[in-house]
């Protein structure tokens, strides 16, 4: 796998994509999501989730919604209004990093 702290930059990013494509997810579902649409090759700790999550939802990103399930309570993760227009701007962020590291590398003849 590839080192992790290369991932770790992109762990918001991550998040919101994922939660724009569905309506609300909780947090092992998000664990488990990412590491299925990366074959196993990003995990996501709890331990890196949780902390992002909350930031999110102090920053006004996400709403929260817990539900009983199983006669356990489960907290469903969401994007806001203001969560929908971050999530387009990281991810226009990261596509112009990963360009200008195209660039850089000698990976895309149109830089520069």
């Amino acid at each position: 796998m590839p080192d992790s702290n290369l991932y770790k930059g992109s762990l918001t990013t991550i998040v919101l994509k994922l939660l724009s494509g569905n309506d609300k997810m909780y947090g092992y579902e998000i664990t488990q999501k990412v590491k299925e649409l990366t074959k196993g090759k990003l995990k996501i700790t709890e331990g890196a989730l949780y902390p992002a999550l909350h930031k999110l939802e102090a920053e006004g990103l996400l709403d929260v919604e817990v539900l009983k399930v199983n006669n356990r309570l489960r907290k469903y993760y969401k994007l806001t209004e203001k969560g929908t227009k971050e999530t387009a701007s990281k991810l226009n962020e990261l596509e112009e990093f990963m360009e200008t590291l195209r660039g850089i590398l000698n990976l895309n003849p149109k830089f520069g």
